[in-house]
């Protein structure tokens, strides 16, 4: 056979092929429901109501904000954690699917496992707090007589450095340490000064406004390149309307 007509029987074949795949996947019915898209038709994140308490008792809300507003005090430059809506961010994990840990599979043996693997035991991050809380609570009744919000702002932050540098002992259960209970409020504070104020916490875009961050904007290229030239418009979140 001629190398030509080789070459053009393959190029049809594999057109012909191109055009099945093609058709298959022109009509968008196929792959994602009705057509036209439309943003958030997917599975997009739903804001949070930002009243009251869906996990933690109010002493437990009281405390966490308490130890928020510690970690991130008030300044000139932002509100704290808690009026930045940190312990409401953290409750609503909690409520939800990473407070029962339903991503994660949390069965035995368990093992202790590196510094960098985490937790490895079968409390789930909503059952950690829990105890934790409650062992805080049991700590500073026995030393100050006291909970935790009643103390003075610097016997708060004693507790607090004693609970990260190794101080202070709480009663734990095996394999969860007082160390990593004190990570465990921190990194939720951390998440709700930070994350999208949809999800509870950063309350006005206070911790964005602060850093200059512009948010969920759809595109601001041209000013990636502006080094040390504060963004001039302010940030937006998710469900903001950009202008």
């Amino acid at each position: 056979m001629h190398p030509s007509r080789t070459v053009s029987r393959r190029s049809l074949l594999a057109s012909a092929a191109a055009l099945a795949i093609l058709a298959t996947t022109a009509d968008g019915r196929n792959i994602s429901g009705n057509l036209p898209w439309s943003p958030f038709a997917g599975d997009p994140p739903k804001p949070v109501n930002p009243l009251g308490w869906y996990f933690f008792t109010p002493g437990e809300a009281a405390t966490v904000e308490a130890i928020a507003d510690r970690l991130i005090p008030a300044d000139h430059l932002s509100p704290g954690g808690k009026d930045s809506g940190c312990a409401v961010y953290i409750d609503r994990q909690l409520a939800g699917s990473f407070g029962q840990a339903s991503r994660l599979y949390t069965k035995g043996p368990f093992a202790k496992g590196l510094s960098t693997q985490g937790y490895q035991g079968d409390l789930t991050p909503a059952g950690r707090y829990r105890l934790g809380l409650r062992a805080l609570a049991d700590y500073t009744h026995a030393t100050y007589k006291k909970d935790f919000v009643a103390l003075t702002p610097a016997q708060q932050d004693v507790v607090l450095a004693g609970l990260d540098g190794g101080a202070i002992i709480l009663k734990l259960k095996p394999g969860f340490s007082t160390k990593e209970f004190f990570e465990l409020v921190l990194q939720g504070t951390m998440e709700g000064f930070f994350a999208d104020p949809l999800y509870g916490g950063n309350k006005n875009m206070a911790s964005w406004k602060m850093i200059g961050f512009p948010g969920a904007r759809y595109d601001y290229r041209d000013h990636i390149d502006k080094h040390n030239v504060p963004y001039p418009r302010g940030p937006v979140s998710i469900y903001s309307a950009e202008g």
